[in-house]
């Protein structure tokens, strides 16, 4: 496969320095710890105006990252979720090293972005479930858009773009781009638009100016999954909170795709 993919959902640089995993209690505080151990499904905070990073995972690198889009960007809204895969107990690791087998399992799982379509999130304002992407495929260019097969990688590349194609029941049929990085300890991608998103024939959000983050973290017996969302919204009254709403309603979706993603990892 090219060093570099057109995807119309992704653009990864990955960069394998080692393979390290980091407890738990070193990345989130005691409390967060002990309600995510007890059972908690999920954490998370919504911050519909002045949005500042409350839940991120102690790591230097996804900080400076997220640090970086949100003084580029200047978010109206924020919507961030911590959650916990438990790793089945066949497949439990030292908390200080990371299996690289599993390592580029989870990085293969995280581009399928084709399973992505079909997948639901609870609709608080129709209380009911609604389909998140009716259509997710990876894609050569945004501008021919002609379907490939998501990626697969036995050895993880330097440098990869990766490009994607969805429809989505609330924005629309829109092009993404992702980033994928990799390093000694993480992996995360982030997402971003390059076609405005609009909602009933208005402009919600413009080019570029959606960001969401997925950061997995390996901690030995669990995975901790990061997620943040935030966006420059359009001055419209509500528009930010329905935004909001709809984003946290989108982070748990995204956080069980996951996990059934990782299942095929750990089975």
């Amino acid at each position: 496969m090219k060093k570099n993919i057109c995807f119309l959902f992704l653009a990864v640089f990955i960069a394998l320095s080692g393979v390290f995993s980091t407890p738990l209690e070193d990345l989130i505080i005691p409390v967060n710890v002990l309600r995510l151990r007890s059972g908690g499904e999920f954490i998370m905070e919504m911050q519909p105006a002045n949005p500042s990073l409350r839940l991120m995972p102690a790591n230097n690198e996804l900080r400076r990252y997220i640090s970086g889009v949100i003084e580029m960007l200047t978010p109206n809204m924020m919507v961030e979720t911590l959650s916990l895969y438990k790793k089945p107990e066949h497949s439990r690791t030292d908390p200080l090293s990371w299996d690289e087998t599993q390592k580029i399992g989870i990085t293969n799982q995280l581009m399928a972005l084709s399973t992505l379509a079909g997948i639901q999130y609870y609709s608080a304002s129709r209380k009911s479930m609604r389909t998140f992407f009716e259509y997710s495929r990876v894609i050569d260019d945004p501008s021919t858009k002609n379907p490939l097969p998501d990626p697969v990688f036995s050895v993880l590349p330097e440098q990869l773009t990766l490009y994607a194609r969805q429809k989505d029941l609330t924005f629309g049929d829109n092009v993404y781009r992702y980033d994928y990085l990799v390093n000694s300890d993480v992996v995360f991608f982030v997402q971003e638009n390059i076609t405005p998103l609009t909602v009933a024939f208005l402009q919600a959000v413009g080019k570029g100016k959606l960001k969401t983050v997925i950061a997995v973290f390996d901690c030995g017996d669990v995975l901790l999954v990061y997620v943040s969302s935030m966006a420059k919204t359009a001055s419209i009254p509500g528009m930010g909170e329905r935004i909001g709403n709809s984003f946290s309603s989108r982070a748990e979706a995204v956080l069980k795709w996951f996990s059934g993603r990782a299942d095929l990892v750990f089975q």
